[in-house]
């Protein structure tokens, strides 16, 4: 298969929706909640932050079929994050995807109006595996008492007993319909697609600062040619990004596969060798870029220590290798903000 080529660069904006739409069935792409993944999702050590060994939280989703083919007919691309404080910092991306013809979804397209009955809160697959009550993910482990509640991990088994089922749980008829608010997902929005317009605002070029500098001692004005490349060089690169997303500021996240990345800063770009070769023996690309105005949504400070980042660029397997029904594991680069000296 050729190298995927560029296309129109497509936005993504944050906007509320009815829990319906954001289900499984829906295909939607989307930010926070649980994940909505009807072929089943990656297991508890693959959620697990390679830096504190937490549950990772579910982050966001893209919905992004590859055209021409069928055996990506369906195709998504899940982010999660760390988000426990002191760590903030682990991040893991998987691929999923699927022909038209298969075990999870309609065939058809999914109807674009309500259903007549909405459940709150879906926790067992059609496949019949339960998921964790706490964070929506694939739950092996269930209640030792009541056996009727399943879970990912003794972290979140141990929170939701905090939080309340240590009561409902020696209830005979077990009313633990409702499910606690645990502090742990992110608020839930689904980001709806733009194609990015191709006028820009123009970039107002810097007058030439070469008189300013007038007479100086030789190694004092080499010093300072050094420093202002440097800083030149920095302030380029972060008024290219403002000037890229002026028209629309408040773009969460940036989808082109095959294209570059507009980076934040001049600092830790990843060259050529820092992205992996998928497993596969194919390249990685660039497939979209996770923007610094998601965490306005985020609402993360209630934890203590934030998420934060700068960019967060996701690269895929060139070849968007069959996986059957299962998940690959792919590859998140994070460039944070640089702090001026």
């Amino acid at each position: 298969m050729a190298a995927p080529r560029a296309g129109p660069v497509e936005l993504g904006f944050a906007e509320l929706a009815p829990a319906w739409r954001l289900r499984s069935e829906q295909f939607p792409s989307k930010v926070g909640g649980r994940p909505a993944g009807a072929s089943g999702l990656p297991g508890p050590e693959a959620l697990a932050c390679a830096l504190c060994g937490r549950p990772l939280a579910f982050l966001l989703q893209v919905y992004a079929p590859l055209p021409g083919r069928a055996d990506a007919f369906h195709r998504g691309i899940f982010l999660f994050c760390c988000r426990e404080p002191p760590c903030c910092a682990g991040l893991r991306v998987f691929r999923n995807q699927l022909p038209r013809k298969n075990d999870f979804y309609s065939y058809e397209p999914p109807s674009e109006n309500p259903p007549a009955e909405t459940e709150s809160v879906c926790l067992q697959l059609k496949s019949g595996a339960h998921l964790c009550r706490v964070c929506g993910c694939l739950g092996p482990k269930t209640c030792s008492r009541c056996h009727k509640v399943y879970y990912c991990s003794k972290e979140h088994q141990t929170l939701d007993w905090r939080l309340g089922h240590k009561q409902a749980c020696a209830q005979a008829d077990h009313l633990d319909h409702i499910i606690p608010d645990h502090n742990f997902l992110f608020p839930e929005f689904e980001i709806v697609i733009e194609t990015e317009d191709e006028i820009l605002p123009e970039v107002v070029e810097k007058e030439d600062d070469s008189e300013i500098i007038g007479s100086m001692g030789e190694a004092l004005e080499e010093e300072l040619d050094s420093m202002a490349k440097h800083e030149s060089r920095e302030d380029k690169i972060f008024q290219k990004f403002k000037t890229q997303i002026a028209l629309e500021p408040e773009q969460i996240l940036r989808y082109g596969r095959g294209i570059a990345p507009i980076w934040i800063s001049g600092e830790n770009i990843p060259q050529e060798k820092d992205i992996p070769d998928c497993p596969c023996g194919a390249k990685r690309v660039f497939e979209f870029q996770v923007m610094p105005q998601l965490l306005n949504y985020l609402k993360a400070d209630r934890l203590g220590k934030s998420i934060d980042w700068g960019i967060l660029a996701v690269f895929t397997c060139a070849e968007s290798c069959s996986l059957g029904i299962g998940y690959a594991e792919e590859f998140v680069w994070k460039q944070d903000v640089t702090n001026a000296p």
